[in-house]
């Protein structure tokens, strides 16, 4: 397993981090500790989670996979010090967590509180915001005029996001967190927070997760140079694209317990025509190159320049087997040409 910094703080991560958004919904409490158990034996020192899991998010699963991780935390309890814990606070939205409200200085200082009960842990190593106040572009907004995009005050914006990481300040004052990140933001967000750290000396963003994959590449190159430049480590969630890049739901396919089968909260967006048809074409390459179609995948998503760590998510051990296998591929020329040239003709599929 290969190592990288966590942007400017001094922890080191795995290349691979384990995702757990499906511990509490498709996976339950001994496949969450045999996936750990397993992670940790390739070398994976990685895990993300959030306060929202398990997805599809509900108020009857609301904490639940926090809650299961803290469960094998307090079963391993000497092994805590070799994991890089990383959680996220959700954004506005979901009216039975804290009443659909906004992100605060308060409510993150209450987020974290009650993630560190679920959590049964003393410290959280890296704390994110699940997504902005405002209207950002993603799940499907990176669209032109997309609805919403764009119409907040950026004063009002500006004064929002310097009382957030006055709360995050507090709470790493208190040695609840260690370091601050984002997820789902944009250019403009990590550096107006780089910028209010720098003003008001107050904690600085260590990294950022959007989704990205060869479905997904809007953050390449502008805002990957931005992370690249500021010392940010960049953490791709979904390089599966949900699934779609296994080659699984081609053709309209929708195997028994997958993620496509379940109740999404914005549907399914990134199913389209051009999505089947970018997936089979994946699928036929990876065929003819002796690799599956995850592997290929994740390969590619990790070779990108500026990738720091490549956030993953299985329901079962064989496809969490497969995954971490995908970190030791490594992608011809000949291959990587083919795979551009796909590219070329899906770049924005969903």
């Amino acid at each position: 397993m290969k190592y990288v910094p966590l942007g400017s703080s001094p922890l080191n991560i795995s290349r691979v981090c384990l995702g757990s958004m499906t511990w509490g919904v498709q996976n339950n409490q001994q496949d969450a500790n045999t996936q750990i158990d397993y992670a940790l034996s390739q070398g994976v020192n990685f895990i993300d989670t959030a306060e929202m899991y398990a997805v599809p998010p509900s108020e009857q699963t609301y904490g639940k996979t926090e809650s299961i991780i803290g469960n094998w935390l307090a079963a391993n309890p000497a092994k805590r010090k070799d994991i890089v814990l990383a959680s996220k606070i959700a954004g506005p939205g979901f009216s039975y967590i804290r009443d659909g409200s906004y992100i605060s200085g308060k409510t993150v200082k209450d987020a974290i509180d009650a993630s560190l009960i679920r959590l049964q842990t003393d410290y959280i190593d890296l704390y994110q915001l699940h997504w902005p106040n405002r209207t950002s572009p993603h799940f499907g907004k990176h669209w032109p005029n997309s609805e919403g995009f764009l119409k907040e005050d950026t004063a009002e914006e500006t004064e929002q996001m310097l009382d957030i990481l006055q709360g995050l300040a507090d709470s790493v004052k208190a040695g609840k967190i260690r370091y601050c990140g984002l997820s789902d933001d944009t250019t403009w967000g990590i550096n107006q927070y780089l910028r209010l750290s720098d003003k008001y000396d107050l904690p600085r963003i260590v990294s950022i997760q959007n989704e990205f994959s060869l479905l997904q590449t809007k953050d390449w190159p502008y805002l990957i140079e931005n992370c690249a430049r500021e010392n940010i480590a960049y953490l791709p969630w979904s390089p599966l694209a949900t699934g779609i890049l296994t080659g699984k739901y081609i053709n309209g396919a929708r195997p028994e317990g997958s993620r496509w089968t379940l109740m999404q909260r914005k549907g399914l967006f990134r199913d389209t025509k051009n999505t089947n048809a970018a997936a089979q074409a994946y699928a036929d390459l990876a065929k003819q190159f002796n690799i599956t179609p995850a592997q290929l995948a994740l390969a590619w998503c990790d070779q990108v320049k500026g990738v720091s760590s490549t956030i993953i998510g299985a329901t079962t051990m064989d496809q969490l087997k497969e995954n971490i296998t995908a970190f030791n591929t490594e992608l011809s020329k000949e291959l990587i040409i083919e795979i551009n040239d796909i590219l070329k003709q899906y770049p924005v599929p969903f």
